[in-house]
């Protein structure tokens, strides 16, 4: 028995369905949004993360404010470097959320830019 060969006819279309389906994949993974699980994976980390920090950063505004020296502290906020600022913020303890017993640093950077921008 041998095996069955494909009619010359349907080469064309089986050629031409192959190169559709790559350059389907190609167009739907540059332009079309198309992702692969890990970088969906990523993105949705990175997005929750984003969110984390956007949530607690006023928390952290608010126990900077509850200081009874938030002036003086804002003043010497703005006298520190731009990348010593979450340090500051972390060492004063504003970054700590209730429950937690170490600061986040991206908490605490998001809270420098927020106290450095606060109008009191």
């Amino acid at each position: 028995m041998s095996a069955p060969k494909i009619p010359s006819s349907l080469a064309p279309a089986l050629w031409g369905a192959a190169g559709g389906a790559v350059l389907l994949a190609i167009v739907g993974f540059t332009w079309g949004g198309w992702v692969t699980a890990g970088t969906a994976e990523r993105t949705a980390e990175q997005k929750a993360s984003s969110a984390v920090v956007a949530a607690l950063a006023p928390i952290c505004v608010s126990q900077f404010q509850l200081t009874a020296d938030a002036t003086a502290k804002q003043d010497e906020l703005k006298k520190i470097g731009l990348y010593d600022r979450n340090s500051f913020v972390e060492k004063a303890g504003w970054a700590t959320m209730p429950g937690s017993t170490a600061p986040d640093s991206k908490v605490a950077q998001a809270c420098a830019d927020m106290i450095f921008k606060l109008k009191l």
